[in-house]
């Protein structure tokens, strides 16, 4: 990636994640290089919650996410977050 905020891992593979779920390897490797926005606590209702999109990119060990903020308030405010290393996790919206 060229450009990008910041850089991790969107899931890694075979581990038990908050939800009960466990993703397996290669599950989202149709997703490859898809561009996926990054929504604030998996809030889809509403349009201020979209703070960005991530560029995604199937390894071996699981699913890297290359993310980049948006220029509004929200998204600035999660850089900032980011930057300062109060938000240091990423979740993906695997339930659908």
């Amino acid at each position: 990636m060229d450009k990008y905020d910041f850089g991790g891992w969107a899931t890694r593979n075979d581990l038990l994640c908050s939800d009960g779920r466990i993703i397996k390897k290669d599950a989202f490797k149709d997703q490859d290089g898809m561009t996926v926005p990054i929504v604030w606590n998996h809030d889809h209702d509403s349009v201020n919650a979209v703070l960005g999109h991530a560029v995604l990119e199937n390894r071996d060990d699981g699913v890297y996410a290359y993310g980049v903020f948006n220029n509004t308030e929200e998204g600035q405010h999660a850089k900032e977050l980011v930057e300062h290393g109060d938000v240091r996790s990423l979740s993906i919206y695997a339930n659908k």
